[in-house]
């Protein structure tokens, strides 16, 4: 059965304020960010359990985004996938573990 990939909308904040972010750095680069992302994305969707497990907790999961120091946070249910963050890798670290 395939699960569903849903985001809360802290984690589509993030992704929102980071694709700003660096399209200010430089036009162009921002769309790249996107793209790195919603690949990540599309590749947990695919493949859900390919993410490295992240605390005590074996359904949340991580996967890195290529090219940028970002993750993607996950958490694995039953019968769907939930974006928890798109977070930087050297920032907060483990500011989403409260997200529902």
């Amino acid at each position: 059965m395939k699960r569903g990939l849903r985001s809360i909308q802290q984690a589509s904040d993030e992704f929102t304020e980071a694709v700003r972010w660096y399209e200010k750095r430089r036009p162009g680069l921002g769309g790249e960010f996107f793209d790195a992302v919603c690949a990540t994305m599309a590749l947990i969707e695919a493949r859900p359990e390919i993410g490295t497990v992240v605390g005590f907790n074996v359904l949340n999961r991580r996967a890195l985004v290529p090219r940028f120091p970002y993750q993607v946070v996950y958490r694995l249910t039953p019968s769907e996938i939930v974006i928890v963050a798109v977070g930087h890798l050297k920032r907060r670290p483990a500011y989403w573990r409260n997200r529902p």
